[in-house]
């Protein structure tokens, strides 16, 4: 058998291999069973601790360990899907490229996920799923430009133009996402916690019990998301490898 992966960083070459292989990928694997296992803890003593009784909020407060998280692990892999994209165009090198859209895919799956959770707890906490604040268009606007960042790069056929121009198209999908996400909603009236005149979360008695399941989620939800962009590298990589032998 011959099978490369993870951009040939090893590779199986016989059945000789694999008691090498397994051991070699065990090594590789304590990371992803730490974020599985905050994220299960997230979702146990998230929902079942004991929540402190805050106005107006009361239990929709436990949502502050969802949609916050996959909001903090989105904006971390942009961040690094922005440097993959600079080290493309300065290298030419694909595999940077790929490192890139796939980090942007998983980072639209968290976006997707984190306005779902705020919708749900915009509802009982607003009265409303979306009453067009400017915290909620802000951010329904920064995923239409990633997006169609998705569908310009697949509008292309050709793999060093996309890559070229889908990393260009990246940095100025990130350049105008921070100000969308944490500027300008800051300087308009917003009911959005942390925008508008209002108080963060912080200011709503962020204590011991909250702590204990908020700052494990984010360490976990990111985790999660930098493994499911690793297996989509994988695949890519795969692929890659088919098509050059085709």
């Amino acid at each position: 058998m011959n099978l490369s992966l993870h951009d040939n960083e090893y590779q199986i070459t016989s059945v000789y291999d694999i008691n090498y292989y397994s051991i070699f990928e065990m090594r590789k694997t304590w990371w992803k069973i730490i974020g599985v296992g905050l994220v299960f803890y997230t979702l146990i003593a998230g929902l079942l601790m004991e929540a402190p009784r805050l106005a107006i909020l009361n239990e929709t407060i436990r949502a502050m360990h969802f949609h916050v998280p996959m909001w903090f692990g989105m904006v971390i892999m942009l961040t690094a899907s922005v440097i993959f994209s600079i080290r493309y165009l300065r290298t030419g090198n694909l595999k940077y490229d790929i490192y890139a859209i796939e980090l942007v895919n998983t980072s639209i799956l968290f976006g997707i996920l984190g306005l779902a959770t705020g919708m749900i707890w915009a509802n009982y906490t607003w009265g409303a799923p979306w009453s067009g604040d400017p915290k909620q268009n802000a951010s329904a606007i920064g995923m239409l430009i990633y997006f169609a960042y998705i569908l310009l790069r697949n509008s292309i056929t050709d793999p060093q133009q996309k890559a070229k121009i889908g990393g260009v198209y990246n940095i100025f999908a990130y350049a105008t996402l921070i100000p969308l996400l944490f500027i300008l909603p800051r300087l308009t009236d917003s009911l959005h916690p942390g925008n508008g005149g209002n108080p963060g979360f912080n200011a709503y008695e962020l204590d011991g019990r909250l702590r204990m399941v908020f700052y494990p989620a984010v360490i976990g939800w990111t985790l999660l998301g930098v493994w499911l962009t690793e297996l989509r590298i994988r695949l890519s990589f795969i692929k890659s490898k088919i098509d050059e032998e085709d």
